[in-house]
């Protein structure tokens, strides 16, 4: 049975991986993995228990009876969770702002990271594209294809803001600065590792940002075959 191939793509808030990701999995044909979409189901499980993410304790527990269900379809973003659908739930203020907690959460971010490894190694795909933080580095730091997207932090608030419909993009900018300083107290996702490329979008419009990004997997597919 031939291996998925796994594409790995990490970078902060704004900086296209969703989009960008997305548009790659069509285009290749692969899964496509929003590994975000876990951890915001995971909030929302602990919080319709009735628990906080600020206890540990509490996320822990909840992870134990977690049984989450996410598309690889790049066109159905549907996740639910014990039979649930939760695709509009976790986009909610209430779990956006519950997430953190269950990030900071060590112990259950390593299980998320093996539940996440399952889901590609299951796919019926001959591979995924996996976006979130942390990708690159511990969820799959041999993955054949790594990539950390970047781009200008006033890029990244203004591609946000017009998401968003939002005229405010101070306000957004303020809202990213302050979720990457949280995140960041947990994955570094700003600088690229070893062995990881870094594509730079800040001047680059979304199409030839899928190509810069379809010709790093491209170069990481053919050295495969050459075995090198």
């Amino acid at each position: 049975m031939t291996e998925t191939f796994f594409v790995a793509i990490d970078g902060p808030a704004g900086s296209g991986k969703s989009s960008v990701s997305k548009q790659v999995a069509r285009r290749l044909g692969f899964g496509y993995l929003d590994t975000g979409s876990a951890y915001r189901a995971l909030a929302w499980h602990v919080l319709a228990s009735g628990a906080s993410t600020d206890d540990q304790a509490a996320v822990e527990a909840a992870y134990d009876t977690f049984a989450p269900s996410i598309s690889l379809d790049p066109d159905d973003r549907s996740i639910f969770v014990d039979g649930t659908e939760v695709t509009d739930a976790i986009r909610t203020p209430e779990t956006t702002a519950a997430v953190s907690g269950v990030a900071k959460t060590l112990s259950v971010r390593e299980k998320i990271n093996d539940l996440f490894r399952r889901i590609v190694a299951e796919a019926p795909h001959p591979g995924v594209v996996v976006e979130g933080r942390d990708i690159t580095t511990v969820v799959a730091p041999d993955a054949p294809a790594r990539i950390l997207l970047t781009a200008h932090p006033e890029v990244r608030a203004a591609r946000r803001s017009a998401e968003m419909g939002s005229a405010d993009v101070a306000r957004v900018a303020e809202a990213m600065r302050q979720r990457d300083q949280s995140d960041s107290t947990v994955v570094d996702f700003m600088n690229a590792a070893d062995g990881v490329v870094a594509v730079d979008t800040t001047h680059l419009n979304f199409d030839q940002s899928v190509d810069a990004v379809l010709t790093v997997i491209a170069e990481r597919r053919e050295g495969g075959r050459d075995g090198r």
